[in-house]
């Protein structure tokens, strides 16, 4: 593995931990765990990449902005999803149609075409989220706890979920296909992108100043927890989510070393295998509701995406070679 795959593999289960506690007793807490994460990166990118502000960005801000407004439009939807009846498996399977996004706004703005085996994995991509979305369906419809008026208002809520997901997909590709074009004008500068992505959305969360400082106020009021080594108590929502920006940083700053020192296959199947983990992390964690339909469609939609990164073709020069040692011994 590269090193920034090793950077992301030893962030997933630290991280989806403290995310996952977080989430698991403030559902609507999405805000402040994000903002955290923003400004911690943004202050750290401030201090050593942009050298106090005295550094000159090499491609011009006006770009920058368009894509941060991109960036934190995506962020806070997804955010906002999670409290429209979506659960975080369902969360991390449908962000993985990140593919299909992308294949399709390529061939529209970019004028793209793709092989058959390229559209075959998007079809297997798009028939596993769709089996797990019509699976989360039925289980929101049939929910036994509530009646048929607050079921069809959690269905309701649920429908908006879902096409929040949608957008902030459709938004996320767009996104990409942005940076594509931006990164054969100017070059290539992911520690300069990660500080702009995270320091010019940070007026944003003005508007969510009220939900932050409310959960603010709820992680002060937590049981107190002593840290470990240094002795400090303070209450463990505050550690949680202390730990969860820490470890969101290496997981993301692993992600942008990976843009600089791999292809972008690398970058897709390490994203990928990320996604996996922290969804099986999910599923185990949360004993979210998880059927046999629900595993085919999510072994539909991860073997779509390695025979979209064309993993296979490069599996098979190695098991070539390896079947070939005994023999030369």
């Amino acid at each position: 593995l590269q090193p920034g795959a090793v950077f992301v593999f030893r962030g997933i289960a630290l991280r989806h931990g403290f995310l996952l506690d977080t989430h698991r007793q403030f559902p609507g807490c999405g805000n402040i765990v994000t903002f955290s994460q923003f400004l911690f990166i943004a202050v750290e990118g401030f201090i050593f990449e942009a050298n106090f502000g005295r550094k000159r960005p090499a491609i011009p801000i006006r770009y920058y902005l368009i894509m941060v407004a991109m960036f934190f439009t995506v962020s806070v939807v997804n955010n906002y999803a999670l409290n429209l009846n979506i659960a975080m498996p369902l969360h991390m399977i449908f962000r993985s149609g990140s593919l299909i996004a992308s294949m399709a706004l390529g061939i529209i703005i970019l004028k793209k075409r793709y092989s058959i085996s390229k559209y075959t994995s998007i079809a297997l991509v798009s028939v596993g989220i769709f089996t797990c979305t019509f699976m989360s369906a039925k289980q929101v419809a049939s929910d036994s706890s509530l009646n048929e008026e607050d079921g069809l208002q959690a269905f309701m809520w649920w429908v908006l979920g879902i096409a929040a997901l949608t957008f902030a997909l459709l938004m996320s590709a767009r996104m990409g296909i942005f940076q594509e074009t931006l990164y054969k004008q100017f070059g290539k500068h992911s520690k300069e992108a990660l500080f702009y992505n995270h320091a010019l959305p940070l007026p944003g969360f003005l508007l969510l100043a009220p939900n932050i400082y409310h959960h603010a106020v709820l992680f002060s009021q937590t049981e107190p927890f002593q840290v470990p080594v240094i002795g400090v108590t303070v209450p463990i929502m505050w550690f949680y989510l202390l730990m969860n920006v820490i470890t969101q940083y290496v997981c993301i700053r692993g992600v942008f070393i990976l843009t600089t020192e791999c292809t972008s296959l690398t970058v897709t199947l390490v994203v990928t295998l990320r996604k996996f983990v922290s969804l099986i992390f999910s599923i185990l964690y949360f004993r979210n509701p998880f059927t046999a339909w629900h595993w085919l469609g999510t072994s539909f939609v991860f073997v779509g995406t390695l025979m979209y990164t064309e993993v296979w073709n490069s599996l098979g020069p190695l098991l070539a070679r390896w079947r070939k040692r005994p023999k030369q011994q």
